[in-house]
């Protein structure tokens, strides 16, 4: 983790990455739910996903996780718990990929949901 990100990134979160979908009843099914450094803001906003599709992200979170992909699920602060939607998660619409402008050692993702 870059100086400036371990200074920046205070807050938690916790992610659970899309798994892929039953079989049967087409349900989605989750991974383990990761906790990751974060800095993050709750205001709705007009964002576009990376089809073009216009949403309203009620989520954005700032962090230098990388793995963290569209269909993911994240809430903000410490879950342990299986089931993302009983702990409030919303789902991951956008990742960005932004510049580590002063380190240049991990670059920073804006996840929008």
């Amino acid at each position: 983790m870059s100086s400036v990100a371990r200074w920046s990134y205070t807050a938690a979160a916790t992610v659970w990455p899309l798994e892929g979908r039953d079989d049967w009843a087409g349900a989605r099914t989750w991974g383990a739910p990761v906790g990751i450094a974060c800095d993050y803001s709750g205001e709705a906003r007009r964002a576009t996903d990376a089809k073009g599709l216009e949403f309203t992200a009620r989520l954005t979170v700032y962090t230098e996780r990388a793995d963290i992909k569209p269909g993911d699920m994240v809430a903000i602060g410490t879950h342990t718990g299986a089931d993302p939607v009983a702990a409030g998660a919303v789902e991951v619409r956008a990742v960005q990929r932004d510049a580590d402008t002063f380190d240049r050692q991990a670059d920073d993702y804006t996840v929008t949901g």
